[in-house]
């Protein structure tokens, strides 16, 4: 986490070690390990329910220090001598969890405000935004989970390189590795329209990838005269966009309507998409940041562990 890595002194002198996890504007997430250890010399030996519970119990004994200092704290900075609203509250016993930056965390819950619970929090993380094909986002969903529940790195490869083997296979629906966007400037970079004997619009430069796929798939359906009989894309339109190979249309990608594809247009994205190049800016990409934080190789340079297993 970068805003951790420079600490105030009042909070942890430099070269002291930081067992801050993470913090945002109301919480703390601490790494309890050390301090379980320290007073359980039997800890690493209990069932993870055990473990759980003891972790809560001294959670509980910081909140009530905490909250007796508060009440020096209204007094001494705030001139507070009577009842105030400061408060310290256990939220919940993490048993691993995983911090990529601020507000973008996954977390193993098994206890909540002293309930036993067994759920995942997920927050802000790449794969849960609507721009992200959904078969992509399972995936990654599934191995956060693994992850975060013990999961080897040679079964995540393992799981990888399957998952990778169905997505290049010719029988995956192309529809699901579309792109889902909406075109909300395509008025803006359509330039001029296609003269006489020409196929394509001029496009201004700096149009966005899924606005370029959107005008060449109108520019298409226009030149197979298909667009009486189909929607063509209109700005503010909701589309998937997938690459292309080299084509001979020397477009290198083209949006679709999901509910209304043509089928020269099918056929044309079936023979052409570039299943490879989807896999690989789509999920191949995050994987390796996600890689990255673990301190495992996907053959580029270790970064750092950020996973905290309590």
């Amino acid at each position: 986490m970068k805003n951790l890595e420079k600490i105030p002194n009042f909070i942890c002198e430099e070269g002291s070690e930081n067992f801050i996890a993470y913090n945002d504007t109301d919480s703390l997430y601490v790494n309890a390990e050390p301090i379980v250890k320290y007073l359980f010399p039997d800890f690493e030996d209990k069932s993870d329910k055990e473990k759980d519970k003891l972790l809560e119990k001294v959670a509980l004994q910081y909140q009530d220090l905490i909250n007796k200092y508060y009440n020096e704290m209204a007094v001494s900075i705030f001139n507070v001598k009577g009842p105030h609203r400061f408060e310290m509250k256990t939220e919940a016993v993490i048993r691993s969890a995983y911090f990529r930056a601020t507000r973008r965390y996954a977390q193993w819950i098994t206890k909540s405000e002293g309930v036993d619970v067994d759920k995942l929090d997920i927050k802000g993380l790449e794969f849960m935004k609507a721009n992200f094909p959904p078969i992509f986002g399972d995936f990654f969903n599934e191995t956060l989970e693994k992850v975060l529940k013990g999961g080897k790195q040679n079964d995540i490869d393992n799981a990888l390189k399957k998952f990778k083997e169905k997505i290049l296979s010719e029988n995956m629906d192309f529809t699901l590795l579309g792109n889902p966007t909406s075109v909300k400037t395509l008025n803006k970079y359509l330039k001029s329209k296609p003269k006489s004997g020409e196929i394509f619009s001029i496009i201004s430069q700096g149009a966005p990838a899924p606005v370029k796929a959107a005008i060449k798939y109108n520019d298409l359906l226009k030149f197979w005269n298909l667009d009486k009989q189909h929607s063509t894309i209109v700005q503010g339109d909701k589309v998937k966009w997938v690459y292309l190979n080299p084509n001979p249309y020397r477009i290198e990608a083209i949006a679709f309507l999901e509910f209304d594809i043509p089928e020269r247009i099918r056929t044309l994205i079936e023979q052409y998409i570039d299943r490879t190049k989807s896999f690989e800016t789509i999920l191949e990409s995050k994987l390796k940041g996600f890689y990255e934080d673990l301190n495992w190789d996907f053959n580029m340079n270790p970064y750092r562990n950020i996973i905290f297993e309590f």
